[in-house]
């Protein structure tokens, strides 16, 4: 009788776990694995902020990798994120799949060879429609959608941006706010600039932070929980497009 591997995923936190998610979630990995595991798989979590990473001789077990969103900047010169370039770089060149949310979408493409830097237009907190390019590649992550929507509300959470995309990298969303809102590297490379694995009361947390760090204007806070009340993200959506892109299914 033949044995089916356990898929095996990796997640790359660069994030401090808050303390409403502590509470809340147990923490921002059980936050991940909820929307993008399943059951059967094992989920080990790198705390990559903290300079945790995964052994180079243990890559090739992984079925695919996700990293995180943070508070830190892509083109920051920390050495834990000089060094997480360095493995993503490993990566690419193994076609191991990666999956980049926010800074993650922005350090794929910083690694990859892209340019980051800091959003044109300010910071962008709250629901963002992101349009999805038509003329899609063959390897496309929206089938198990049935029809490919014209765009999806997603949350974001972000004052910086992708610049300029990687040599060979394909922008498949943007909205009128970001013109890189995901991007793919030859299917195995997605990165998303929104949160498909946030729920509204972690933004709306955060929010609360931003305010009370003076990150954010109080009339900027407050524009942004009301426009929050109004309208919901497509998670669902988003959470299927993340599995097929993980797992083709």
């Amino acid at each position: 009788m033949k044995v089916e591997k356990q898929a095996r995923y990796a997640l790359l936190l660069a994030a401090r776990d808050s303390e409403y998610v502590k509470k809340v979630y147990g923490g921002y990995f059980n936050v991940f694995v909820a929307a993008f595991g399943a059951e059967g798989e094992r989920w080990d979590l790198y705390r990559v902020v903290e300079g945790e990473f995964p052994d180079m001789s243990e890559l090739q077990n992984y079925d695919g990798f996700v990293i995180s969103g943070s508070p830190y900047d892509a083109y920051g010169n920390d050495h834990w994120i000089i060094k997480l370039c360095f493995l993503l770089q490993s990566l690419d060149a193994m076609e191991k799949k990666v999956l980049g949310i926010c800074f993650g979408h922005q350090i794929l493409c910083r690694a990859l060879g892209g340019k980051v830097g800091k959003a044109y237009t300010g910071w962008d907190i709250g629901l963002r429609k992101v349009k999805i390019v038509k003329d899609l590649p063959p390897f496309s992550f929206f089938d198990g959608l049935g029809e490919i929507p014209p765009a999806l509300s997603i949350i974001e959470c972000h004052q910086d941006e992708v610049w300029e995309i990687p040599l060979g990298a394909e922008v498949i969303g943007y909205s009128d706010k970001t013109g890189v809102e995901m991007f793919t590297i030859g299917g195995h490379v997605l990165g998303i600039q929104g949160h498909p694995e946030y729920s509204k009361d972690i933004l709306y947390n955060l929010i609360d932070r931003l305010l009370n760090d003076n990150c954010i204007e109080k009339g900027f806070a407050e524009n942004a929980r009301s426009a929050l009340q109004l309208a919901e993200p497509d998670r669902k959506s988003w959470e299927k497009i993340c599995k097929i892109f993980l797992k083709g299914r």
